[in-house]
Order: C-alpha cells, then sequence, then structure tokens
C-alpha cells in the first residue's frame, strides 16, 4: 500500500514541478500584452485611407495613393479628424 503513496506523491510533486516551470513570470505577460497593444495600433494605422508625399529624382513634390518604391516618403492621413481643432492662446487685438 506505501508503494501506491509513493507513486502517487511522486506524480503529484512531478506535476507541480512542471506547472511551476512552465508558467510565466508577471513581467513576461505584461510585455507580451504592451507588444500585442503596439501592434494593433500599428495595424490600425495601416488600415486607414493615406496618402503619400514624396519627391521624385527632379525634386518635385509628389503626392500619390501608392507609396513610392525604393524612396523616403511620409505618410499623410487622408481623412481628417471631425470638428474644428483650436490650439493656442487667444487672438489679440489689434489697435
Amino acid at each position: 500500500m506505501r508503494a501506491w503513496l509513493a507513486i502517487a506523491a511522486g506524480i503529484a510533486l512531478g506535476v507541480g514541478v512542471a506547472w511551476w516551470l512552465g508558467r510565466e513570470a508577471p513581467d513576461a505577460t505584461s510585455r507580451k500584452q504592451a507588444r500585442a497593444d503596439d501592434a494593433a495600433a500599428a495595424q490600425a494605422r495601416e488600415t486607414r485611407p493615406s496618402l503619400y508625399r514624396w519627391r521624385d529624382d527632379a525634386g518635385v513634390l509628389q503626392i500619390t495613393e501608392q507609396p513610392p518604391k525604393g524612396r523616403r516618403y511620409e505618410r499623410i492621413d487622408r481623412d481628417t479628424p471631425a470638428g474644428i481643432r483650436v490650439s493656442g492662446d487667444a487672438a489679440t487685438d489689434a489697435d
């Protein structure tokens, strides 16, 4: 009867050690969540309609719907945010 008890205790100990070694640290979980949030934000940014601003060989400014191949470009959102944004100080009276 004691042999079965030793076997059961050994199995329980093995399962406990496997669980302990297989779990992730809390900081690793938070880092994974931060990477997932960054990836979701980047994917959302990529799905917005946009235009691409770049310069050709002659230095002429080009704005196209497709990014140029092998050139630096700036991505511009096509849709502007709704509403009016005001920033800065109130206008001063010029007398």
